[in-house]
């Protein structure tokens, strides 16, 4: 008989912890290789957590509401077999190895993790958080090193995490200041200070007070849309956020895709819809205007290898989920094609794995999908722009031709581009979209699928 352990696994490289939400299975019941354990969320979607072995689920280490870090034993699986890969060790060296780490209150996960974080910052002037006993994530680092936190300050937050862990919504609120200790906030006025210029921008909506009357229905909102909203939010208060809009010709791509629609549903059984087109484009002018494909850390900027294109999708009950295309530059239009299917069926499906929706270096969406002619759209942190396709339109349009101009009727779209001002200026935030409309406008009507 072997045991297994079942741990939380890498969701992404933004993705520290996640919520357990709800266990599939109960100690005693088998389970069979890939079958789901349990479901957790993360800021960014809900999964499962499959097992990797046939077996019986003999024990459990978090329960329903738990935070749990990436790395974490979250359940114990006994086999018949002798597997030695994640094989729990009970010799009297692991012990003491544990005993040792328990009394420091820090695991040797943690522990890299933190180390990993410490040298990702590469800031002298950063405070050494790690110094201290008491486990930090990443996330809460950065925001005590933004807002220039002490240690000491730092140590005097009461956490509401499990084992008394300070969260990002326990720094959140200590930032605030509402002295409510439910929320994290270490009640002791003498120690307390408010920090308003702490705030980069007021946030009105939470102060400000809603008169209700009988007549009203009070909805309350759900996990994920609240995690959407702090997401909008946070992004307004870190970027700095400017319009670019252009408008396109699109009559040659329209006239296209309706004659080769047919053959392409029929060849490939998968529908053509306009979006593979514009993310083929997109994708084409990022490898031309790479540094808009960047993100920012601290006073540095971190050049983007890969070409990761986000795709905002709207889910039924009207929350925003934003599926990633990884390596989009790397796909034909055939591929692309069955890629954006793919993801946006999963999606309205519930059925995204955790990396299908992470290391986007750029977003795009659909505003024209609901009928918006153009938007401005919030920047998806940590990338530094966004692109809004509006609705494409039947308009009445100047034509120049070598006899002259006239009026005809065109197939236009407006784009927008939103992107942030304090790394991307208004010359290659307007020359990317610009290129973006170039090559659509450029498109072959007798291309072969």
């Amino acid at each position: 008989m072997a045991k297994i352990e079942l741990k939380l696994p890498q969701m992404g490289e933004s993705v520290a912890e996640a919520t357990i939400t709800s266990w599939l299975k109960e100690v005693g019941d088998t389970i069979e290789a890939d079958e789901a354990v349990l479901e957790i969320a993360t800021d960014k979607v809900d999964s499962e957590v499959p097992s990797e072995v046939d077996g019986v689920l003999v024990e459990k280490f978090f329960n329903v509401d738990d935070v749990a870090k990436v790395g974490d034993v979250l359940a114990i699986i006994e086999t018949d077999g002798d597997d030695p890969q994640g094989v729990v060790e009970t010799n009297e060296e692991t012990e003491v190895e544990t005993e040792i780490e328990e009394s420091r209150g820090i695991s040797g996960a943690q522990e890299l993790e933190m180390q990993m974080d410490d040298l990702k910052q590469g800031l002298e002037t950063t405070p050494d958080y790690a110094s201290s006993e008491r486990f930090y994530s990443p996330l809460v680092k950065n925001i005590a090193k933004q807002e220039n936190i002490s240690l000491d300050e730092l140590e005097r937050i009461q956490g509401t995490g499990k084992d008394g862990r300070v969260t990002k919504n326990d720094i959140l609120a200590y930032l605030e200041g509402d002295g409510d200790s439910s929320k994290g906030v270490s009640v002791e006025p003498s120690n307390k200070v408010q920090k308003p210029e702490l705030k980069s921008v007021p946030v009105a909506p939470q102060s400000a007070p809603v008169s209700v009357n009988g007549q009203d229905e009070i909805i309350e909102m759900s996990r994920m849309g609240k995690l959407i909203a702090q997401h909008m939010t946070d992004s307004v208060k870190t970027s700095a956020h400017v319009q670019s809009f252009i408008e396109v010709d699109v009559t040659n791509i329209w006239n296209w895709r309706n004659k080769v629609k047919d053959q392409f549903l029929k060849r490939e059984g998968e529908k053509l819809t306009f979006t593979p087109i514009f993310m083929q484009a997109v994708a084409k002018t990022i490898k031309d205007f790479p540094m808009i494909n960047i993100s920012v850390q601290g006073d540095k900027v971190i050049k983007k290898k890969d070409i990761n294109l986000g795709m905002a999708a709207a889910l039924e009950d009207g929350n925003l989920i934003v599926p990633v295309i990884k390596n989009a530059d790397q796909l034909n239009l055939v591929g692309m094609a069955k890629r954006v299917n793919d993801l946006a069926a999963r999606a309205r499906a519930n059925k995204l794995k955790p990396d299908e929706i992470t290391q986007g270096t750029y977003t795009v969406t659909n505003v024209g999908a609901f009928g918006s002619v153009m938007g401005t759209p919030i920047i998806n942190q940590p990338q530094v722009a966004i692109l809004a396709l509006g609705a494409i339109r039947k308009v009445p349009a100047v034509i120049e031709t070598p006899e002259g101009d006239f009026i005809g009727i065109r197939h236009k779209m407006f784009l927008s581009h939103s992107y942030d001002h304090r790394v991307v200026n208004g010359a290659l935030g307007g020359q990317f979209i610009q290129r973006i409309a170039q090559y659509l406008e450029a498109w072959d009507p007798n291309k072969k699928i």
